[in-house]
């Protein structure tokens, strides 16, 4: 199976998505990116008059359940247990460089 040409820039996709890619791999993802949008095609192709669309192959529903209050810790229960805590919150590191 021969990989079409793509006209998406793998590089700029990689920019904006904030990852880092060598030349090797953006030479490897552009080829393999062709091949999936050549099966994509293929799958695009196919006879699908009077097929139903569907978003699962089995049929699923929702298993729904009452929303039943049941006894839990209290505040100061659960902030017992904490490593850290502060005003009644639990205090965890700082993430991400936030303040």
């Amino acid at each position: 199976m021969s990989a079409m040409p793509v006209d998406i820039d793998i590089a700029k996709v990689a920019h904006l998505a904030r990852i880092d890619l060598s030349a090797e791999e953006l030479a490897q993802y552009g080829a393999q990116l062709s091949v999936i949008l050549e099966y994509a095609e293929r799958v695009s192709s196919l006879p699908t008059e009077g097929v139903e669309p569907t978003s699962h192959p089995l049929p699923a529903t929702n298993a729904f359940r009452p929303d039943v209050v049941t006894p839990s810790l209290t505040n100061e229960e659960a902030l017992a247990m904490a490593p850290e805590a502060e005003d009644g919150y639990f205090r965890v590191p700082r993430i991400l460089g936030e303040p």
